[in-house]
């Protein structure tokens, strides 16, 4: 890093102008992402669902419609009265945007017909199937709904494309009511920190360039597969608090420079050599703990594992480019605009000995810490037992919003043209399957439990189409029990059969993550403790790192349930008790690993160190503490108030998800990395430093900088 450090300062201006120009133009670039967003790549290619899904889409009348319009009568007048009206607008429609022609109560006939009307007749439906790739069928979207919205007449949307879009237009909006939210408030919390606002602007600047230039990393990525509609939020959360937590550091150690008395070139220069270490093994580890979403069969989580990613390293670019550079112009002007001289310097002072304090009353009782703070964790960490987990579902949108509104009218007022299962019945070496083993296998589904009524729906070369309509709602956890049952009935003789749908779709997806999860802990794990066995060259320090990870998951994830699951303060947060959403859960577990290892190598660095240059563990545990307690808080308060405001989110996945991580970061910094980890060393004494690998003196891998000379007090003859 120290190459590094002098060429990034000696060609200060040139270094900002281009990071600077790269970033705004990958933004600007990255604008063209917003409309490639869909919440496609939920299903597993290898599964059945999916390979009956093909062959649907390639039987006539067998497609799903991505647009289902709702149109209902208005007072005193009746269906057949707003026909002509609907059918002028219908033929409005350009063919073009059509993969086939548009259906509707007006143009059925027999018993498509009355699938097609409500229970009460003062509604009635009209289904779209779109032509062109998801992304083209969101831009034709807003259009088609114009042409078929009609004066008078309530037109509501139902159907995947319009609750991809709905999706869509909350993650958008979320983001940037987030932003809003956040950096005002940080900004706030930085001049408080920092004691000027040039300081306190610094990290912000960085962190929303960061978030803007992520953007284009997001487009880049649609070029090679589906972007989920959420990965824009993941990458926001990742990306600002990355940004502001690195800035953060950068700036401290930058200032500390220039009270040394290096010159503003050379306390960059510094700057990037120690705190640059720090951030580029911190970089690594969330990378290395997000690469865990690339073994999901599943697109959409891989999606946000790659925003995430890419979050990641424009945050440590930008924290070891452009920062540093325009700290090198700026120089002693960091300090301008103060709101009080001398708080800061005050600030830190009664920081280090409240924080060497702490560390010494910890040593004196490390038995009763650890003890009370296990059993704390441990009871956070109960209601597990009762955790219920699920997919991506319509109820994931506010109650309110008019997609899931149209969608839940679709399942309660049309039983018959809901989803439900569909059965692809195949014959053999081309042929179609039998009439009798068709009619045997319709009478067979029609007895499963779950199923209302089972139809023959198309035919066409060697295939035959039979829809099954449920008794619970599309969605629903008794709709895929069904799907299962309908799965285990025999193929009658001479035939192939497959169970395609949404629902079948949802219960092959949620399966193929279920039995991914243990390859992505595997990837996680081995990432964290290969990254770290390097930095700190001990065995010991990794695995009790992992196992406080583990326990900061464990009752984060028990708090969730408690909220989300169980219903306690759901009320105050806006939400509906159900399942947590799996996906979710999969995002927080990454984040979980990745950050709180994270503030693991700011602490641990410290006391390696102080090790390595001599002192016994309680003096390399007092110096560890001392010196990172106020910047992990600092830090740490940062990052919850980026996720904090990202769970200000209508839709559940990223509430679920920004709440979860601002719950793991706040156990981590507090409970777990300040006060259990000391009293865990405490007890384990020497242990801490055993390792197979020789140990050189020196400042570790992940070092942010050297100790002040008093910050650690080597006793003679220690060890």
């Amino acid at each position: 890093m120290t190459t590094w450090g002098r060429i990034v300062t000696s060609r200060a201006r040139w270094v900002v102008a281009l990071a600077v120009s790269l970033f705004i133009l990958s933004g600007i670039w990255g604008l063209g992402v917003l409309g490639d967003l869909n919440l496609a790549g939920y299903a597993d290619p290898a599964s059945s669902s999916t390979a009956a899904g093909r062959l649907m889409d390639d039987t006539p009348g067998g497609r799903r419609p991505d647009v289902v319009v709702i149109y209902t009568a208005p007072p005193g007048r009746t269906l057949d009265d707003i026909g002509p009206q609907v059918l002028d607008r219908i033929r409005s429609v350009d063919a073009g945007a059509l993969a086939e022609p548009i259906e509707s109560y007006w143009t059925a006939t027999g018993i498509r017909r009355g699938a097609l009307r409500s229970t009460d007749q003062r509604e009635a439906l009209a289904t779209v199937v779109l032509a062109g790739d998801d992304g083209a069928k969101l831009r034709n979207y807003p259009a088609l709904a114009d042409h078929l919205a009609v004066d008078g007449v309530s037109a509501r949307f139902a159907g995947y494309t319009a609750l991809t879009d709905a999706y869509n237009t909350k993650s958008k909006t979320d983001v940037v009511l987030a932003e809003s939210v956040a950096i005002p408030v940080m900004l706030i919390l930085l001049v408080v920190i920092f004691g000027g606002l040039v300081a306190a602007a610094a990290p912000v600047l960085v962190g929303g360039l960061a978030v803007f230039g992520s953007l284009g990393a997001l487009r880049a990525i649609s070029t090679v597969s589906d972007v989920s509609a959420f990965s824009m939020n993941i990458a926001s959360i990742i990306g600002l608090g990355l940004a502001i937590d690195y800035s953060l550091f950068v700036v401290s150690r930058f200032r500390e420079e220039l009270a040394a008395g290096r010159d503003p070139a050379a306390a960059a220069a510094r700057t990037v050599e120690t705190a640059g270490r720090t951030i580029v093994f911190s970089a690594l580890l969330l990378i290395g703990a997000f690469a865990g979403s690339l073994v999901f069969p599943i697109s959409m989580l891989r999606s946000l594992g790659y925003g995430a990613i890419a979050a990641i390293a424009i945050a440590a670019i930008l924290a070891l480019t452009a920062l540093p550079a325009a700290l090198a112009l700026l120089g002693t002007r960091i300090d301008a605009v103060p709101w009080r001289r001398g708080a800061v310097q005050r600030g830190e002072a009664r920081a280090r000995r409240f924080w060497s304090g702490l560390a010494r009353w910890i040593m004196g009782r490390p038995v009763a810490v650890a003890g009370a703070i296990v059993l704390v964790l441990v009871a956070l960490s109960l209601p597990l037992a009762g955790m219920r987990t699920g997919g991506i579902d319509p109820n994931g949108l506010p109650a309110h919003d008019p997609a899931r509104v149209a969608q839940e009218t679709l399942a309660g007022d049309f039983p018959n043209a809901t989803d439900g299962a569909t059965l692809v019945v195949r014959g053999r070496d081309g042929q179609a399957p039998p009439d009798i083993a068709v009619q045997q296998l319709i009478v067979q589904a029609g007895k499963v439990n779950g199923v209302r009524l089972a139809v023959q729906l198309t035919a066409a070369g060697d295939r035959v189409l039979v829809r099954t309509l449920l008794t619970h709602p599309d969605f629903s956890p008794a709709a895929e029990d069904t799907v299962r049952a309908l799965r285990q009935l025999p193929a009658p003789p001479g035939t192939t059969v497959l169970v395609g749908g949404m629902n079948a779709e949802r219960v092959d997806s949620y399966s193929a993550i279920v039995r991914s999860i243990p390859d992505a802990v595997l990837v996680i794990l081995a990432a964290t403790l290969l990254l770290m066995c390097l930095g700190f060259r001990s065995i010991v320090l990794p695995l009790k790192a992992v196992a406080m990870a583990a326990l900061s998951l464990g009752a984060t994830f028990g708090v969730l349930t408690l909220i989300f699951v169980d219903g306690y303060g759901a009320g105050v947060l806006g939400v509906e008790p159900g399942p947590l959403p799996l996906p979710a859960l999969v995002v927080i577990t990454m984040a979980v690993f990745g950050l709180s290892t994270d503030y693991e190598v700011f602490l641990m660095s410290r006391m390696v160190e102080a090790h390595d240059r001599g002192a016994d563990t309680p003096a390399a545990i007092e110096a560890g503490v001392a010196r990172t307690g106020r910047i992990i808080t600092a830090a740490a308060s940062l990052f919850i108030i980026v996720t904090g405001a990202a769970a200000l989110s209508q839709v559940a996945l990223i509430k679920v998800a920004a709440l979860g991580m601002a719950l793991a970061i706040l156990i981590d910094a507090t409970l777990v990395r300040m006060l259990l980890v000391p009293a865990i060393m405490a007890l384990m004494g020497s242990a801490n430093w055993w390792t197979p690998f020789r140990r050189k003196h020196t400042r570790s891998p992940a070092d942010p900088g050297e100790l002040d000379d008093d910050a650690v007090k080597v006793p003679s003859g220690s060890s």
